[in-house]
């Protein structure tokens, strides 16, 4: 399942039924067939004690007076079929966004709902990180539709192979072999095949585990028995006892198997650390720029915040603390991962993705409706958008126009900005000008103020004292009757 949009396109993947964003709501049809199968799982302890602890999505269902009642659910339902509708996670992402630490979090819910669901009878038919999403760091699986009831005496789990492709291999692949994670999974939507894997490994590495057991092994069986339907079929075993065990086993072995994927050494980057010494502010500078921002968050009062090259995520921490819930962009996997990190571990209401304002996430699947742009997901959903020492690189360095970035924050934005100017004058500027300070030599203070006047009004400024470098806090002009 896909988290759709706010439109009336569905996501049809699965056979059992589909889902769709309209007015602001997601709506589940529910085929015939699969009815009594989710009021049944609804009811069960794996789901009652998910939906209480927040790691599962809540579902109610709409009865058909409620359903001819309400005008904005003009759906073509047969009396058969059943709609639910589901709590609505405030900002949707995909797999492709989030760093590896967020992967991993996403596959350890994934086996933590398989083990308990497995105690009260159902099995998870698929498993790939598209059922799940964030709310702030916290992972939620939101399709329900997932959980089947099971065999008693079946034990084989058929979505070990899915779980092994978007979960396990990507990790690896990131890790090893320098595959990024958001090329892999924008790339290819079910993950990564172990012959491609194994292709571009060594083979010392193709005998040291995990990759033994998820990448050698399934290769040399698949080139054996690639025309053996048989793979495919229940393997039932001797008892009850017997299947719940092997299964068990099996989902153990994948956490484990997990958790040495999700095992990263990154060490450091270009812009990690960047507070404590690659930046150009002194202590008392630092302390200056946060007393503006928090003086901003102060007088605005954001429900929701957009980090805009948020980097470490100092400034996504000072809003979440007032109470707002972040998402924070940056393009740097490790500094992104180490934001998701710190939420996490302080349970902070900051959601950390991989996205580059430059070039942001594109709509995906078929059609081009199943995942929105991120541009889509943020048009007007956001209070107060923060673009911290981040203009002078996407006007320099990417060489968007000024006028561009201004009018696209106008755009995610629905009231304030609080954005840092940088002067050419400033070392930063300079050094990533790379001597064509010509071009950019009208990117002058008053420049940027007369640009900015189109989209926003001036609320305050102040200049960081010793630095070539000012902080604005707009709020966005309304359009006149």
């Amino acid at each position: 399942m896909i988290a759709a949009p706010d439109a009336q396109t569905p996501t049809f993947r699965d056979p059992a039924g589909a889902v769709l964003g309209l007015n602001g709501r997601i709506l589940r049809v529910v085929r015939p067939d699969s009815v009594a199968d989710m009021e049944a799982f609804l009811d069960s302890r794996t789901a009652r004690e998910a939906v209480q602890s927040g790691t599962l999505v809540s579902s109610k269902r709409l009865s058909p007076d409620a359903i001819r009642k309400d005008p904005f659910l003009n759906l073509d339902l047969t009396p058969e079929e059943a709609l639910y509708e589901h709590e609505r996670v405030p900002f949707p992402s995909y797999p492709y966004e989030w760093p590896a630490e967020m992967l991993h979090a996403a596959g350890v819910l994934t086996l933590d709902l398989a083990l308990a669901a497995l105690e009260d009878g159902y099995g998870l038919k698929d498993a790939t990180p598209y059922n799940v999403l964030f709310r702030g760091p916290r992972p939620v699986f939101v399709d329900v539709l997932s959980f089947e009831r099971r065999d008693p005496c079946d034990a084989t789990w058929m979505a070990y192979a899915q779980f092994v492709r978007t979960f396990l291999l990507p990790l690896l692949a990131d890790r090893d072999l320098g595959w990024p994670l958001q090329q892999t999974l924008s790339g290819r939507r079910d993950g990564l095949e172990p012959e491609a894997v194994y292709r571009s490994t060594g083979f010392l590495r193709r005998l040291a585990r995990p990759y033994l057991e998820v990448v050698s092994l399934p290769t040399w069986l698949a080139a054996k028995h690639r025309e053996d339907a048989s793979l495919y079929r229940p393997k039932p075993a001797a008892s009850t006892e017997q299947a719940r065990y092997i299964l068990r086993n099996l989902l153990n072995r994948c956490r484990s198997q997990l958790d040495a994927a999700g095992r990263q050494s990154r060490g450091d980057s270009a812009w990690s650390q960047y507070l404590d010494g690659k930046s150009l502010y002194s202590p008392e500078q630092l302390a200056e720029k946060e007393a503006f921002v928090r003086e901003a968050l102060e007088l605005t009062r954001p429900a929701t915040v957009l980090d805009a090259g948020a980097n470490e995520g100092h400034f996504s921490m000072l809003a979440a603390r007032t109470g707002a819930a972040v998402v924070a962009i940056d393009t740097d996997p490790v500094v992104v991962g180490s934001i998701w990190r710190r939420a996490h571990a302080e349970n902070l209401d900051v959601q950390p993705l991989v996205v580059d304002l430059t070039r942001p996430t594109p709509a995906s699947g078929w059609r081009n409706q199943e995942c929105a742009s991120f541009l889509d997901r943020a048009a007007g959903g956001f209070d107060l958008v923060l673009m911290l020492a981040l203009m002078h690189h996407i006007v320099v360095t990417e060489r968007i126009p000024l006028e561009e970035l201004l009018a696209l924050a106008a755009e995610i934005s629905r009231d304030y900005m609080l954005i840092e100017f940088v002067a050419p004058e400033d070392p930063m500027f300079q050094r990533i000008v790379r001597g064509r300070q010509t071009l950019y030599s009208h990117l002058t203070k008053e420049h940027f103020e007369t640009a900015a006047q189109v989209h926003w009004e001036l609320v305050r400024c102040r200049r960081i004292t010793g630095l070539h470098r000012w902080l604005y806090l707009y709020r966005r002009r309304r359009a006149k009757n």
